[in-house]
Order: C-alpha cells, then structure tokens, then sequence
C-alpha cells in the first residue's frame, strides 16, 4: 500500500523529532556525565565499607573515593580518588600526610591515637575514633587534653567529613596552647594550582624552590632564584601572603592543572564557631608545599593575647569541626579552573545543611537542640538621632569585658552582619551563657549588651531594640581615617619591583600583601617624617599605611615622629578629646604630645602594646586597640597647632603600628554635632 504525500511528510516529521529528541538526551547524557565527573559522582553509588584486615591500618570506602588511616593512630596515610592511588604525598613519613596537630608552650606535637573504635556503621554512613586518652605517664610533651579525632564516610560524597573533640576532666594540669589546626599535604608532583578565592588563585612553585632560593627577613619569606619553573624567577613566595579572615576562609585547596583530567582537594568549613577571635581574625590558609589547612586556633595576626591558657585542674570541652574534605575532578585539562567553581558550589550546599545531623558524638549540638537570637540595633553617636547599624557585626561570645571576643579562644562564637535596616538573627547557637558583642563599621568602639543571654536548647529569644552609643565626648574638630578596624583606606606604596608577588601586580585592594612594602617608608622619609596637614593632605595619598621605624643601614632603626598639622579658631574652655583607634600593634608604642614636644615625658603614651605581627605578616589590620585621651584646652592654641606622635620603639623594622582612625574631639555642648 502506497503512502500519499501527506503521510510521507508526517512520517518525515516524526523521524526528525526522534532524532532531535535522541540528539537532546545524548546531550543531557553527556552533560550529566560532565558533571559527575567534575563532582566525583560515580555512575552507580556504593555502599560505604570498612576494611581492617591489615591491623595497623582502617580503609574506608564508597566507591567514589577510599580513605586509609593508622590503626590506632588515627593520621591519613591516603586518599585514593579519580585513578590517583593516593592524592596525598606518599613519599613524606606516614603521618606527614594528613594529620591533627597542637602547639603548646615550646612544644609541637602532631597528635596520635591510642584507640581505635567503629562509631556507626552500616551501608550509608560510617563514623571511626581515634582516641587519645592523656596520662601523667606521657609526660611534658604531650599535651594534657584528652583528643578524640573522628572521620565521616557517607554514601554517594565525593570526599569525608572529620572533627575533633577536646576534653579536660578534673584535675588535668595547667597548660598554655597556642595552635590547633589540620593539616593535608597533596602530592607534590601532580598539584600545582592553589585557589584560596575568585582572585587569589594560581599555579605555584614548589617546595624545592623555595629551598634553592634566598632567604629574605625571615624565614617565611624567600625569593625564587633558581626555580624549576622559569614563570617564578625573582617571585617572593610567603605563606602569609595567602592569609584569609576567618570569615571569608571557607574554602581553599590545590588543583592538578597539568593533568589530562585534573583533580581537585579541597577544605570547606561550614562554620566558625568552633575557631578563635572572631570573624575578622585572619588565619593561614594553603601554601607551598603543597599544603592544605584548617586553622581552628592560632596566635597569627593577634599574639599571645589569644592562647588558650588552662588552669590546674580546669575542666574543659569543645568540638573542632566538622569540616569537609572535597575531591572533585574535569574531564579534560582544559576545564581545570572549574573545579574551583564546583568548590564553592559544593561550599554552598555545605552551608545549606549546616549543622549537620549526622554526627553521632554526643558533644556537637544538633540542629533541634540549637539556639537563636533575633534583634535590631542602631547607633547614637554624640545624642543626636538614632541610625540603623547596616552591616554591624553581631556575635555572641564567652562573657567578658566590651571588645573581648577578639582576644577569646576557649568557647564557640557565633557572629553575622546585621542588614541595611541594622536587624539580626543568629541562628543554630550552641546552648550555654553568652554576652552579645557587636562593631559597627563607620563608628569607634565596641558594643555589649548588658546583660548575660543564656541561650536554651531550641529556644529562640528576642530581644527587640538596641541602641549602641559609641564613644564621644564632642564635636568632631577634625579626623583622618575611617574607623573600621582596618588600614586599608591608607596610603600604600608600591612594592620593589625586584620582591614582587606578581599574583597581586594587578590587585590593588590586596597590594598590602606585597613583601618589603613597610620598608618604603624609609626610602619616602629618608631624614624627615610624616607631615598632616588637616585641611591639605589627603589621608589615602599623605599617610603611610604603618607607622614603623626609619631604617639607618646596617640593621639599624631609629623611632619616628608623624606631626598632624591643624588650625584652630578660638580654644573652648573645658577637656577635648583625641580618639586614637588602632587597627594593629606590633611590640610598639606611641607616644603623644600637643604642640610642645619639648617636655621630657609624653602628655600620654599606650606603652609597649601588641604583638600580633600584621606588618611582616602582610595583613592591614591585627588586634583594634581604642585610647580615648583627655586634653584640658591649655594645651591647644589659637591658630596653629600640632600633635606628634611618635612610635619609640625600634629594635627591628616590623615594631609599629597601623592607625585605624583620629579624631580631635572639642569640648561637649549641649548637643554634640558630630
């Protein structure tokens, strides 16, 4: 039976939409396996398994990944992943490849298991202890806290999950700890690409070049002389270079970018609560070697001031974690870069389901039995009208003193950024006794709450309207700056083009990070120093970013003297206020006079302060220190006047501070205008 015409051209039809249609799921097909590949998916999920049949070793498997780890002691001997037979650096001792560390008084100790224990186990999910129990028989270098490291494995997760808890009973001796992080070293051959955000991410040089290079100020410091690589020839390579606040330091890792299918090795932390300082506290993050970290407590960019410091017999309990340890891979070396953007997608979910409600030690806090706070606050600075708090930072920490939280590193704490309106919520706090803390950018001081809040298992608590007064005794007469705890609004010079980080050539924002910039100051002011006038110079082109010594030659320093210039109508009768915000100090103090310079002691010095090391360290801001100093009127002039400010101590380049924010303050009046 013949077709008609019609009936041909239908039929045609069908035949082309069937094969647009198979062309469509080929596509979806190809596209799927793309994206599997890059995240890790197998095409068919595994069970999760446990393997202990070599006694000195515990393998944990779920058919996309397999994880060794030393039976009892608990460090990572490999990751296997993607056709890499261990991602981690197989050639280095067996427990220099993933491991716990503490740093207490003068002594590092990379902390090992002593029992071995399954959690949970079945298909979906296995949880494994490694348990350090401590004993008076372990002696001075072993730190007295009992540790117990954990390790996730879930069905269908390119990757695990690993916590530790930390536990003093009764009676453990006093001890002073000073770091606690993770620490992952990749293999050194295959991962050469390091991405810490969008902007600082490239490829790296190697831990023998650092080697074969020459060592600069300090030992962090080195410059590639004869790297294998001829790309990084006359590069400064530091760690400190690639430091991070704790609030934006959620993921980082290493690439494999010369690979045919290149594989990804991230960390991701969900969370900072279990970390110190708070959230503009900045931290190390990856670096040469190649290494991975997870900083849970550090004295960087703070000093001393933040270690935790134990007392006979002081009972103690916190979790470290969890965080996640993500393996992703691309299908072609080309399309090595998104693996940093499935990163952060995978962050993103990671966010999502934080706090997690799969962890079975009886120590981390579920979801259903967490806390929150709701409120609003605005700001009142001299009596005028109240203002929303936009974008204050909101936190609740262990009780203390106003500012406190900076300096705290034993409890959680749990911060957010207000809205535009200046409201918060707080959510999936961990119950116990808190103040609430906050810092509003754009005003001095800090802000507690004055009362203690106890937050309750699931309860929720609103405490409506707060008003924070920041500190002000009258009207503005003149200031420099922008009080937000940073230096990053001065004027930062140039870097030597022969010590150049050529990662931030281009990026202004982050030219800080250069090497050798403090020194600049000497080369600017060679014989005379800083000179403001208030109404003339520019803070962001006319102040150096650090006050620090002037360099003599030979390694030797001389203290520096920064004037501030102003003219000032008739003196009002009565105490003007000078507000003296610091953003940084490194074993450095300032010394203040008011136009007569003669005398032979400061109208007020803050003494020796600080020792947080943000200059050498690259970083704009370390520890924020407030001095609100009284000036009776006689020491002020019709006219002009001037205030010095000198940094007196100068035993090396670095012993100097970063202003935040200066305010000459007139006497009150009725009502300040500010």
């Amino acid at each position: 039976m013949k077709m008609n015409m019609s009936g041909r051209v239908l039929l045609l039809w069908w035949y082309i939409m069937a094969l647009q249609l198979c062309f469509t799921f080929g596509s979806y097909l190809e596209y799927i396996s793309f994206r599997r590949s890059v995240r890790g998916l197998p095409n068919a999920q595994s069970s999760v398994t446990i393997n202990r049949q070599n006694s000195q070793q515990v393998v944990i498997s779920n058919g996309i990944m397999s994880l060794t780890l030393a039976n009892p002691g608990g460090y990572v001997l490999g990751i296997s992943y993607a056709g890499m037979e261990n991602v981690l650096e197989a050639g280095n001792e067996a427990d220099d490849r993933g491991y716990f560390d503490v740093v207490f008084g003068k002594t590092f100790q990379r902390v090992h298991g002593t029992s071995f224990s399954v959690v949970t186990q079945n298909e979906h999910i296995v949880e494994v202890s490694f348990l350090r129990a401590w004993s008076s028989s372990m002696g001075v270098s072993s730190v007295p806290i009992n540790i117990d490291q954990r390790y996730i494995v879930r069905k269908g997760d390119s990757g695990f999950y690993t916590y530790v808890v930390f536990e003093r009973p009764k009676g453990f001796p006093a001890i002073k700890v000073d770091q606690i992080r993770t620490v992952f070293k990749p293999k050194e051959a295959s991962f050469n690409y390091m991405a810490i955000s969008d902007i600082r991410q490239r490829r790296m040089a190697s831990m023998k070049d650092r080697d074969d290079g020459q060592k600069l100020a300090y030992p962090e410091a080195v410059l590639l002389t004869r790297p294998s690589n001829p790309q990084f020839k006359g590069e400064v390579d530091d760690k400190y270079q690639y430091s991070v606040e704790n609030q934006y330091n959620q993921v980082n890792g290493w690439i494999t970018a010369d690979s045919e299918k290149p594989v990804g090795f991230w960390i991701i932390t969900p969370s900072n609560e279990f970390r110190n300082g708070g959230p503009v506290k900045q931290d190390l993050t990856s670096h040469v070697g190649p290494i991975c970290l997870s900083m849970f407590v550090s004295t960087h960019y703070a000093g001393k001031d933040v270690a935790i410091q134990f007392q006979q017999g002081e009972t103690h309990k916190k979790v470290f974690g969890p965080i996640f340890v993500y393996l992703n891979s691309a299908p072609s070396k080309d399309q090595f870069k998104s693996l940093w953007s499935d990163a952060k997608q995978k962050l993103s979910n990671e966010l999502k389901s934080w706090p997690y409600n799969f962890i079975q030690s009886k120590d981390f806090i579920p979801p259903n039995q967490r806390g929150t706070l709701t409120g609003h606050l605005q700001v009142q600075d001299g009596g005028g009208k109240s203002q929303n708090a936009k974008n204050a930072y909101i936190g609740l920490a262990l009780p203390g003193d106003a500012g406190s939280w900076q300096r705290e590193s034993k409890g959680y704490q749990f911060w957010i950024r207000a809205d535009q309106n200046g409201n918060f919520v707080i959510k999936n706090i961990v119950p116990g006794s808190y103040n609430l803390f906050a810092w509003v950018p754009g005003y001095i001081g800090d802000y507690k709450y004055n009362s203690p809040i106890t937050i309750k298992p699931g309860g929720t608590i609103n405490l409506n309207s707060l008003v924070y007064n920041p500190p002000r005794n009258g009207p503005t007469v003149w200031e420099i700056g922008i009080p937000d705890r940073s230096a990053g609004e001065f004027f930062v010079p140039k870097p030597y083009s022969n010590l150049l980080n050529r990662l931030f050539t281009n990026d202004i924002p982050d030219q800080f990070r250069q090497y050798g910039i403090w020194s600049r100051y000497s080369d600017l002011y060679p014989t005379q120093d800083l000179v403001y006038t208030v109404g003339v110079s520019n803070y962001r082109k006319d102040w150096f970013y650090a006050h620090v010594p002037r360099s003599t030659g030979n390694n030797k320093f001389q203290a520096t003297t920064w004037k501030i210039i102003f003219e000032h109508g008739a003196v009002i009768s009565g105490n003007y206020t000078l507000q003296l915000a610091l953003a940084s100090a490194s074993n450095a103090e300032v010394q203040v006079w008011f136009n007569n310079m003669n005398a032979n002691t400061p109208y007020f010095t803050t003494k020796r302060i600080g020792d947080d090391n943000a200059i050498p360290r690259h970083g704009i801001h370390g520890l924020y220190w407030l001095f609100t100093i009284e000036v009776p009127s006689i020491h002020l002039v019709k006219g002009k006047n001037t205030v010095f400010l000198r940094q007196s101590r100068f035993d090396s380049f670095w012993q100097g501070v970063l202003y935040d924010y200066i305010r000459l303050e007139s006497p009150p009046t009725t009502k300040l205008k500010v």
